[in-house]
């Protein structure tokens, strides 16, 4: 095996080392807090604190922004984009602003509603008027926070440890091998 295999496979397991120490170090401190119950509602929420609200497009916001905002939410950012395609009920008006007001209300509200949910690199703006129009519903909360539950069991800091020695090893044998 050629020296530079051995130094990158000696950081590569460094690294996992840094990981899993770093990742156990975030397990120990999330297991160790108390929950507070308080019943005020969330910093930045705005629905409870003002009326219902909803995270539409600024007008006057640069195409390329917005185009890149409106991708970012209909991708990463994960929001139901389905209503704004093509024969959607919210495909029309068929423009950037109206698709990317569509977007950005659906990530805002699977997001809790929290105000920095609602910026888009500055291409977006609360408002309290609802922008929903004839067959095209604006939802004002999401049902999939409310359920989502993960039934996977919780990483500990042992099956962390675990998984990250095995991934090593599989390295190890993959670079030793060639």
């Amino acid at each position: 095996m050629a020296l530079k295999d051995w130094i990158f496979l000696s950081f590569l397991i460094v690294k996992c080392f840094f990981v899993v120490k770093v990742e156990g170090m975030v397990q120990e401190k999330e297991d160790a807090t108390i929950p507070i119950t308080t019943l005020s509602p969330p910093e930045g929420n705005t629905t409870f604190l003002g009326g219902t609200t909803w995270c539409v497009a600024r007008a006057g916001a640069r195409q390329f922004d917005l185009q890149n905002a409106l991708d970012w939410a209909c991708g990463l950012g994960m929001a139901d984009c389905r209503p704004i395609q093509a024969g959607g009920p919210c495909f029309e008006p068929n423009t950037l602003l109206s698709h990317a007001s569509f977007a950005f209300n659906t990530y805002y509200q699977q997001n809790g509603n929290s105000d920095i949910a609602c910026n888009f690199g500055g291409t977006a703006i609360l408002t309290k008027i609802n922008p929903s129009h004839e067959k095209c519903i604006y939802v004002t909360s999401s049902p999939r926070i409310e359920n989502m539950k993960s039934e996977a069991p919780p990483f500990t800091k042992e099956r962390l440890s675990i998984m990250w020695s095995k991934i090593a090893m599989i390295l190890l044998l993959l670079y030793s091998g060639s």
